[in-house]
């Protein structure tokens, strides 16, 4: 197993690759071209350029000693164009020009020893949240989802809210770019069903994992989060019989998963499947994501620390199943509190500060270090 640690780039993330190299047991860094759009080909230059940043070193670190270096293996994410997953034209570009630029894209990253690519298939938008720096009782604050609001709020409302909490830095999923085409997507997902989703999952698989295999980049897609339909737009990665579905649309050993148990377990009743589910698909998880996450009676969810008796994930278990099954992928902390002021004096991008992801991954190490050496 590697452990990861996730980074937007430099300029554009508060968190630094010298934070990074300074977390015991961090051996890749998760990154992306944060700049490229959906649909986008991403250059040779510009992924070699991003690949050497990562993984060599400064003049300037180096002569304060610094040896040691990260790796540049996983990227996340190289996002699934809105023309693919509805199969036609849409924002202008169509489905075929899509495939083609993304194949494109994944050789490139081949070329440049990456090994892992996340990716989702959700339309619209990525990740929902209503409240991006919610309090906690220890006085951190934290990603929190209240069903109410949903309920009652318009997609457009949420884009204004996600906006306004962003501290000025972009967020995955909800970048300016792709939202200013927000009213042309939402009429373009009238009607489609969920069978028409999987339909142009299928095609897009057809398309793509040829290519992943001539360039060993194995291919992982993260669970819808939450993992449930929402403004009546389909979502097909949400249950455990929707990731059986999905591998089942291409028998390849580089189509897999990015098994992210924190987005999985955000449905209460997946929650205590979590350990389980890594279990049934190991073979098939390429990546994955460890955090926990706190249900309340109402249907609100937040997120917490990584340690098990935290909330209601069974984050140890996860570890002990990963390594009773021998796992060697990848993974990393996800969505951490922000802690010790830092959503004030940092101010990191919503989830993703220093501190509690690095404990994090203490955590996560010290479960695993226990459960292989007893597996």
């Amino acid at each position: 197993m590697k452990m990861g640690f996730r980074w937007y780039g430099e300029g554009n993330d508060t968190v630094t690759l010298d934070h990074i190299r300074q977390i015991p047991g961090v051996d890749t860094v998760v990154w992306s071209l944060h700049h490229k759009q959906a649909g986008q080909v991403w250059e040779q230059a510009e992924i070699d350029a991003e690949v050497a940043r990562i993984s060599g070193l400064s003049d300037e670190a180096r002569a304060r000693g610094v040896t040691r270096t990260l790796d540049a293996e996983v990227v996340e994410s190289v996002n699934v164009h809105e023309s693919i997953k509805l199969g036609r034209t849409v924002l202008g570009l169509g489905r075929d020009e899509a495939i083609e630029n993304y194949v494109t894209t994944i050789r490139r990253l081949g070329r440049a020893g990456v090994k892992v690519v996340c990716y989702n298939f959700m339309p619209v938008f990525d990740w929902l949240r209503t409240d991006l720096w919610h309090p906690l009782p220890d006085g951190s604050t934290a990603l929190y989802f209240e069903k109410a609001v949903v309920d009652e709020m318009t997609p457009e409302g949420l884009i204004a809210d996600m906006e306004a909490g962003s501290h000025g830095l972009t967020l995955p999923g909800w970048e300016p770019e792709r939202l200013a085409g927000f009213t042309e997507l939402n009429a373009a997902y009238v009607g489609v069903t969920h069978e028409d989703m999987y339909a142009n999952y299928r095609y897009f698989l057809d398309a793509v994992i040829p290519a992943c295999e001539e360039a060993d980049v194995k291919l992982g897609v993260h669970p819808d989060d939450p993992p449930f339909d929402v403004f009546g737009w389909p979502r097909v990665v949400s249950t455990p019989d929707d990731l059986q579905r999905v591998l089942d649309l291409h028998p390849s050993p580089n189509h897999g998963l990015t098994l992210c148990l924190g987005s999985f377990s955000a449905n209460p009743a997946q929650a205590p499947l979590a350990a389980d589910t890594v279990r049934r698909f190991s073979g098939r998880i390429h990546f994955t994501h460890v955090r926990n996450i706190k249900h309340f009676p109402n249907g609100d969810f937040t997120e917490v620390g990584h340690r098990a008796c935290e909330g209601d994930v069974d984050t140890t278990g996860i570890m002990k199943a990963y390594a009773e099954a021998g796992y060697t992928g990848y993974v990393r902390p996800d969505h951490g509190r922000h802690l010790w002021d830092e959503n004030t004096t940092n101010k990191p991008r919503p989830g993703y500060g220093l501190y509690d992801r690095a404990l994090g991954v203490q955590y996560l190490l010290g479960a695993w270090d226990a459960f292989r050496h007893t597996a």
